[in-house]
């Protein structure tokens, strides 16, 4: 394991104790876990980003799209037990 070495003032230093304590952890422990947590954040984060723009992609190659207030009724519908017809896909105005 490798040493990194952080700055941080006096105030944010003692709230990081004083909730590392109301925690249970060590001040090293709840950084460590702040720390993972924001990482695994940051790298959903992308993977959306990411998934959305390979789906707009898409949508775009295809050039067809549904309306959201269509889908919308046709969700609602559905939600209710229904069996409304699928909405029809419309060409994306360019």
């Amino acid at each position: 394991m490798s040493t990194t070495t952080i700055r941080i003032d006096a105030e944010l230093k003692a709230r990081v104790a004083a909730a590392a304590q109301r925690s249970g952890k060590t001040s090293h422990a709840f950084i460590i876990d702040a720390i993972s947590q924001t990482v695994e954040q940051a790298e959903r984060a992308d993977e959306f980003h990411r998934m959305a723009a390979e789906r707009w992609d898409a949508t775009v190659r295809s050039g067809a799209s549904i309306s959201w207030d269509e889908m919308r009724s046709y969700l609602v519908s559905r939600a209710r037990g229904d069996n409304p017809p699928k909405p029809k896909p419309r060409k994306l105005a360019r």
